[in-house]
């Protein structure tokens, strides 16, 4: 599950610094909160992957465990306000601003087709 998203060109997250340093770095930067759940599996991360084929796209991509890196999902989601926590989720941050937030209940339900159309809307707006 975590290799899905690190072989398509994401960094792991694993502390509270490096989730500071990469969400507030300059440029954009997608962050990918990775769960275990069907959802992620099924339409979030071959969503992302998608997303990330054609025209514009962010500078940076990172991505960050729930319930394996605990301490980095909980300083993600203190960026992610005013946001309630959710996973698997993606937060699109340009010049350590959020910008564009798709929440569980965005990627629950929806195609990957759907999740990479809506992400690459806020690419072209954003990138």
């Amino acid at each position: 599950m975590k290799t899905d998203l690190t072989t398509a060109g994401f960094q792991e997250l694993h502390t509270p610094d490096q989730v500071d340093k990469a969400l507030t770095q300059p440029g954009t930067v997608l962050c990918v909160v990775n769960s275990v759940c069907g959802c992620a599996a099924g339409a979030a991360r071959p969503g992302v992957k998608l997303s990330l084929k054609g025209g514009k796209r962010p500078d940076h991509l990172v991505t960050v465990f729930a319930g394996v890196d605990t301490d980095a999902v909980i300083q993600a989601r203190k960026h992610f306000l005013p946001y309630p926590p959710s996973s698997p989720a993606m937060a699109l941050f340009k010049d350590g601003k959020l910008v564009h937030f798709l929440e569980r209940h965005h990627i629950e339900g929806r195609s990957a087709e759907m999740i990479a159309d809506n992400l690459m809307m806020a690419y072209d707006e954003f990138c």
